[in-house]
């Protein structure tokens, strides 16, 4: 049984399909998709949504199938990217809708690439619970189904999810239903009831990432107001949104050129040795203290790399001398290299820079805060696509082949996905561009770094260090992101079952799995034979919602091997069964 029928469980069919004939023989089996909404693009790739609501990746840049890059043991199984497969431009950012259609026929595909013995049946309900010994058949209880479902194996690929509030959030909520308030906690902007945001009243949004983007454009076009190049015209139907956040800024533009020449080869610092390194400690290591150097020195290679081969003017040393003082130098040494043969330090990478740009700024006023960052993102766009900083580019490649590596570390803590969230996953560049328009309309403003917000005199109020002694209050508050995933504060009934069922959990409460095949751990560590999970819920989280072409696709790689696990599983199991 397969319990969530989005993208990650129509990948799992996929690499079922390709496996089935070399590890699966027997008479007959019965795979039931269980999920409430259409199997392929599940929930969030739903078709029922605004097309103004589009993904932040190239059409060109998405694909649901292997090829040769991906390490695994099954067969390669291609097929069209989105872009292929729709006949459009590969530099589109499509919509969520089309996406949908895109996902539902690889769902079908699936399906139909099945050996006929294979038959998969749906179910449009939601798994409440999975029951079991350890040894036998599991029971699924479904929503409005009296008796449960026997399976002989279970895989959960439960997507993203809904969360009970935190402390904060209740708190929060709590005050607002008091003073007649408006707070919208942290969701999935497409499901979220906007309607009590009245135009023209002023709102405050913590949050500046995807989630953002979405409320924007459903509160601006969405509400009739429309572009005329560079300018916004208001339908004035708009309310005032105040935005703020950890860094205070958006989230980086995705890159609007492609790599052209040599790419950084990759890995080169942090690959399948120093995992194994890591992972082979007597002790837990520490991220900050034994990754951190190795993903730094990683993605400044990448980046030199492009610089001294893409744009060799820019620098003051040969290539092969500056890779080998790079590779034999720490932290301090590497600093003082770049200084002296990298003349420009526009051309140097600073990670912390890049992750604190206004760490230290202040403005004196709050108007001369909206000029400097109208300016900033302005720059960033710039930046983002020209390809004279190919060394941007670089790093995001850099970025991709590390998340791969740390997949297999599990559990890392928040801070790494977000990071890599800011630099390589942000809004597409005509999104962004839209942000200084309307700020020019004066229906977004920016009110800094380390937004915080209290909840006082019948009204909330937000100010930032960023403006000493600025401050808004607003009637309205949303929390612009997604809810944590964690297994304490799901709402998904089924993960909270397995919590309480003994399933493991990390310290940042994500769902512990073997990093081999995804089966779950117990707090013992031991893996459960019938049971299995993929997905941003498990410490086997993967980088983005879909995976780039010839990039080796960790996600690619786990739903193979979790694929290729579970028919041993049946195959073994029928055999014992005949004997």
């Amino acid at each position: 049984m397969i319990v969530g029928a989005g993208p990650r469980g129509t990948g799992l069919i996929e690499r079922i399909a390709a496996n089935a004939p070399e590890l699966y023989a027997g008479s007959g089996l019965d795979i039931h998709l269980v999920d409430p909404h259409q199997p392929g693009a599940g929930r969030i790739w739903r078709q029922a949504q605004s097309p103004l609501l589009w993904m932040n990746s190239h059409a060109e840049d998405v694909t649901m199938f292997t090829d040769e890059t991906v390490t695994m043991a099954g067969p390669v199984g291609e097929g069209p990217t989105l872009h292929e497969w729709a006949g459009i431009d590969g530099r589109t950012f499509a919509d969520r809708q089309l996406q949908g259609a895109y996902l539902s026929w690889v769902h079908d595909r699936a399906v139909a690439a099945l050996p006929p013995e294979i038959t998969v049946h749906h179910h449009p309900r939601r798994a409440l619970r999975v029951g079991g010994a350890r040894e036998g058949r599991q029971q699924v209880w479904l929503e409005g189904l009296a008796r449960p479902l026997p399976a002989d194996l279970v895989v959960l690929a439960l997507g993203h999810l809904d969360a009970e509030l935190d402390d904060e959030q209740r708190a929060l909520a709590s005050y607002a239903r008091e003073h007649g308030l408006v707070h919208l906690p942290p969701d999935f902007t497409a499901d979220s009831d906007l309607s009590a945001l009245g135009a023209g009243e002023p709102v405050l949004v913590r949050g500046f990432g995807l989630a953002f983007v979405d409320l924007m454009v459903l509160l601006t076009e969405g509400r009739g107001g429309r572009y005329e190049g560079d300018t916004y015209v208001p339908s004035g139907r708009e309310p005032v949104l105040y935005v703020g956040s950890r860094r205070g800024v958006p989230y980086h533009s995705k890159i609007g050129y492609d790599l052209s020449g040599e790419r950084p080869p990759l890995p080169r610092f942090l690959g399948p040795a120093e995992v194994e390194a890591l992972l082979a400690r007597p002790d837990r290591f520490d991220f900050r203290r034994d990754v951190w150097p190795l993903v730094e020195k990683e993605l400044g290679f990448a980046h030199y790399h492009r610089l001294f081969t893409a744009h060799p003017e820019r620098t003051s040393v040969a290539w092969t001398d500056f890779e080998e003082k790079y590779a034999a130098a720490d932290a301090v040494e590497r600093e003082a290299l770049v200084s002296s043969a990298v003349p420009d330090p526009r051309d140097r990478l600073d990670l912390a820079a890049l992750d604190h740009p206004l760490d230290g700024m202040r403005y004196a006023t709050h108007e001369d805060l909206q000029e400097g960052l109208r300016g900033y993102i302005e720059d960033d766009l710039r930046r983002r696509h020209d390809p004279s900083h190919s060394a941007d580019l670089a790093v995001f490649l850099g970025l991709l082949s590390v998340y791969g590596q740390l997949v297999r570390l599990g559990d890392i803590g928040p801070w790494w996905h977000g990071f890599f969230s800011y630099l390589a996953s942000g809004p597409p560049g005509p999104r962004l561009r839209q942000i200084p328009a309307l700020s020019r309309a004066g229906i977004l403003k920016f009110v800094g770094a380390d937004m915080s917000v209290r909840a006082e005199d019948g009204v909330f109020r937000a100010s930032s260090a960023t403006v000493p002694g600025f401050s808004v209050e607003a009637r309205a508050l949303v929390e612009a992101r997604l809810p944590e995933p964690t297994l304490g504060r799901a709402r998904d009934p089924l993960l909270r079952e397995l919590h309480a069922d003994g399933a493991a959990e990390t310290p940042d409460g994500l769902l512990r799995v073997d990093p081999v095949d995804g089966r779950v751990l117990d707090r013992a560590g031991r893996p459960h034979p019938r049971r299995f999970a993929l997905g941003p819920f498990t410490d086997g989280r993967t980088p983005g919602a879909f995976t780039r072409p010839r990039t080796g696709g960790p996600a690619f790689r786990q739903n193979d091997a979790t694929a290729r696990a579970a028919l041993a599983f049946l195959r073994d199991l029928a055999c014992r069964a005949a004997a």
